[in-house]
């Protein structure tokens, strides 16, 4: 068995967990190293969002109030 074929997905579209790619990529979340993993993909791809959002809000301030704001 490959590698991939080894790795957990989540499908979106059906909430199932397969073991190997078993669905094609538009309806396929992962690798996960583990079923459980890949049981929570929704909730660590939130996490993964809020995160990435937190890091734009702080590029976001230069500290100090836009002109359009003054």
């Amino acid at each position: 068995m490959a590698t991939e074929d080894n790795q957990w997905y989540f499908d979106p579209s059906t909430g199932a967990v397969s073991q190997g790619k078993e669905s094609g990529w538009e309806n396929r979340m992962g690798p996960y190293a583990s079923e459980a993993e890949a049981r929570a993909a929704l909730n660590i791809a939130a996490a993964r969002n809020k995160s990435a959002d937190n890091e734009d809000d702080k590029d976001d301030d230069w500290g100090e109030t836009p002109s359009w704001e003054k």
